[in-house]
């Protein structure tokens, strides 16, 4: 009797959700061996707890460790909630909520990278994820990272016209200022879209279903976001006036609230030079360096957008990676960027049919995976970071590197100079949406058997992927 249409497709969503579910409760039982304690998302209960009985948000201290509040008091607002369920029950529902998060966030990835996200893929990929090493300690410590980058990737992955595209990004910025920088990032890319247009009469495809001078979606994107997050602030301002004036005018600045620059977990630049000149506080060197990192990471996002495949996630990830070389504090959890920049080398690789790039990917996951930083010494009272020899400083530099040298690809394929730069290798964005800007269905494709050259091979998710950057 012959097989009926679709079997295989269900019969591989099937494996692939036995092998997830397989691969996630391995992940949770390895979680309370390692003895989690959910410290961020009880610092976060304390601040909810905090607001509904009047307190003084900016000097409440929680937990063991005296951990102060450093999100803007949007954020505690919504923090509220977690006040209603018992202890144990929190840390649970945080555990589930991240893995369903993380099940967003590949979803949404692939689409960013111009893969169809099929169950089977989708699973397999969150799998393998699941294991890298920002991704274990979001969840060991209850972070809200996973949720962060969700909202600004559902932001990107909209339809150039939505109405609502930008919205995500205001909400996740009132939460945790990092991802202002993606608003700056949607404004100049909007303007030097216009600009394009205005120097070549109208400009051709930049390969995310917009012509070169068509700059009003992102501005209307980045103006979506700014108007989002003067919402949350305006709330927050009226529900909590003496929180509000303290955080933006004293809080916000006091970079030693967040953590001690030199700690090994700190994976920004501001770390790196605070190791590298044995200080807890780089002083302008930092500041020096972030300025002209973040001129020069704004530039290849917005250049890397002008043209070719995938032109979106290019631009938005190196945005990203510039947002966490530059932060005061970019802790290993910040970066679960890595999946969709790892998902966005994979698919390079797989269209190329490169082995460079293979390799390349093959070190990335292996960096993400191997938990490096952590084998350098490290100690909250005896500080062993400012001791460090240079053997060590490369182990406890390996995010800022990996972010770093994804920029400098990035501006090697904007120049044209990449290794095995294909001519043209995958579909647009504008080729996924249907005239009325809905994603158009790719009937009988898969993301893993293309049905012609201008389907490419795509493959699931290294087990840990590049560093892209966040929040």
């Amino acid at each position: 009797m012959p097989a009926r249409p679709g079997r295989p497709g269900r019969r591989s969503a099937l494996a692939a959700a036995a092998g997830c579910l397989l691969s996630f409760g391995l992940f949770l039982l390895a979680q309370r061996a390692s003895h989690v304690t959910s410290v961020d998302v009880l610092v976060y209960r304390a601040e909810g707890w905090t607001v509904r009985t009047g307190g003084d948000l900016y000097a409440m201290r929680a937990t063991h460790r005296g951990l102060p509040a450093t999100y803007p008091p949007f954020a505690a607002l919504l923090f509220t909630a977690l006040t209603l369920p018992g202890t144990t029950a929190l840390r649970v529902l945080t555990e589930l909520a991240n893995l369903g998060l993380l099940l967003a966030l590949v979803h949404l990835s692939l689409r960013l990278v111009d893969v169809r996200p099929r169950a089977a893929v989708t699973l397999t990929a969150a799998a393998l994820c699941v294991w890298c090493e920002p991704v274990w300690q979001t969840l060991r410590n209850g972070q809200i990272n996973l949720l962060v980058v969700v909202l600004v990737l559902w932001d990107l992955t909209r339809p150039a016209a939505h109405r609502w595209a930008g919205l995500g990004t205001g909400l996740a910025t009132g939460i945790k200022l990092t991802p202002a920088l993606f608003v700056v990032h949607l404004a100049a890319t909007g303007l030097a879209r216009r600009r394009a247009g205005a120097g070549a009469g109208g400009g051709a495809d930049t390969g995310d279903g917009a012509g070169a001078g068509d700059g009003g979606p992102w501005l209307r994107r980045a103006a979506v976001a700014t108007a989002a997050f003067a919402g949350t602030a305006l709330l927050a301002a009226l529900a909590l006036p003496y929180d509000s004036r303290r955080f933006w005018t004293d809080a916000v600045f006091a970079t030693e609230r967040v953590g001690h620059a030199e700690d090994t977990a700190n994976q920004s630049l501001r770390g790196v030079l605070a190791r590298l000149l044995h200080t807890g506080d780089p002083g302008p060197w930092w500041a020096v360096t972030a300025l002209a990192v973040t001129g020069l990471g704004l530039t290849v996002a917005v250049r890397t957008q002008r043209s070719g495949p995938r032109a979106t996630a290019w631009g938005a990830l190196s945005c990203a990676a510039t947002a966490l070389l530059v932060s005061p504090v970019s802790w290993s959890h910040h970066w679960v960027w890595c999946v969709p920049a790892g998902l966005l080398l994979v698919r390079e690789a797989a269209a190329r049919g490169s082995r460079a790039w293979w390799a390349g990917t093959a070190v990335a996951a292996v960096l993400f995976c191997s938990y490096a930083l952590w084998r350098v010494p490290h100690d909250v009272q005896t500080r062993p970071e400012l001791r460090q020899n240079g053997g060590r400083m490369l182990l406890s530099a390996g995010y800022p590197a990996a972010g770093a040298a994804f920029l400098a690809l990035a501006a090697l394929r904007t120049a044209g100079a990449g290794p095995d730069r294909p001519a043209g290798d995958g579909l647009s964005d504008r080729a996924l949406r249907d005239p009325r800007g809905r994603r158009a269905p790719r009937d009988g494709t898969s993301a893993l058997h293309p049905a012609s050259p201008r389907t490419d091979a795509s493959s699931p998710c290294p087990r840990a992927p590049a560093g892209g950057s966040g929040t």
